[in-house]
C-alpha cells in the first residue's frame, strides 16, 4: 500500500496500492456500509428514511424566503447525519421536526412559523396563535438577554 485517505465525506477509504510482483499501481475504494435509516410514523408504521421528502418540505416553508437552496441542503445534509450516527434503529418522526425547527429557526422565523404550523398539525386558529405569541415572547426575550448591561463590581 502506497497512500491511504478519506474520500467522499468520509464515507470511504481510498487506497493507492501498488503490486509487488509487476510493479503496477491501482487504486481501491472501501465504503461504509451503512444501515438505512427507518422513520417512525405517528400511526407506528415505519417507513425507509427519504431525503427527498425532507428536502421538499423545508423548500415548501422556504418557498418565497430568502433560503438558498444550498441552506436547505446543509440543513438535510447534516440532519441526516445526526440520524445515521445515532444507535437506534428506528428514529420517531418527532425527532425529525424538532431537529429542523431547531436549525430553520435562527435561519427564517416565517419559514420556521410555516413548518411549525404543518409539523404541530395544529387543530384551530386559537392554537396557532398561541404558538406565534409564545415566539414572539420568546424571542423579546432572547433579545432583552442580549442587550442587558452588566455593571462592573
Amino acid at each position: 500500500m502506497v497512500d491511504t485517505r478519506t474520500s467522499r465525506g468520509g464515507r470511504a477509504v481510498r487506497r493507492r496500492r501498488e503490486c509487488t510482483s509487476c510493479g503496477t499501481r491501482f487504486t481501491t475504494y472501501e465504503y461504509v456500509e451503512e444501515r438505512p435509516i427507518q422513520v417512525l410514523k405517528r400511526e407506528g408504521n415505519t417507513e425507509e428514511f427519504d431525503r427527498q421528502k425532507l428536502i421538499r418540505s423545508l423548500e415548501v416553508a422556504c418557498a418565497k424566503r430568502p433560503v438558498p437552496a444550498s441552506e436547505v441542503e446543509a440543513i438535510v445534509e447534516e440532519i441526516e447525519d445526526r440520524l445515521s450516527r445515532q444507535a437506534g434503529v428506528e428514529v420517531p418522526t418527532s425527532e425529525i421536526g424538532e431537529l429542523v425547527m431547531e436549525r430553520l429557526k435562527p435561519l427564517d422565523r416565517v419559514a420556521y412559523v410555516r413548518f411549525a404550523s404543518v409539523y404541530r398539525n395544529f387543530q384551530d386558529v386559537d392554537e396557532f396563535q398561541e404558538f406565534v405569541d409564545e415566539m414572539n415572547l420568546r424571542g423579546k426575550r432572547e433579545l432583552q438577554a442580549r442587550n442587558q448591561v452588566e455593571f462592573p463590581f
